[in-house]
């Protein structure tokens, strides 16, 4: 078993061949628990990866004119992307 050390932040780094064996990439949730003296860590939530080229377009404003914080919503530009990633593959 690979020995690694904490950080002052409390920081540790899982080793690669742990993180590849059970999937954790970033943005990956783990949930600690302490039996005595040992610390056991399941990872309880995994991020699916994402490519640049999904999110390509998604804030663009269909409208005309100058532009404000306001015409970028997010969420639903992330539901228009989907649905024409969807068309496009039909």
């Amino acid at each position: 078993m690979p020995t690694v050390t904490v950080s002052d932040k409390g920081q540790v780094v899982i080793p690669v061949e742990i993180r590849r064996r059970l999937g954790i990439t970033p943005g990956c949730q783990l949930d600690f628990s302490l039996d005595g003296n040992v610390i056991h860590a399941e990872v309880k939530r995994q991020v699916t990866q994402t490519n640049v080229e999904e999110g390509f377009g998604m804030l663009i404003c269909k409208r005309p004119g100058p532009r404000r914080l306001a015409d970028f919503d997010v969420a639903a530009s992330m539901r228009e992307s989907a649905v024409e990633r969807e068309d496009d593959r039909a």
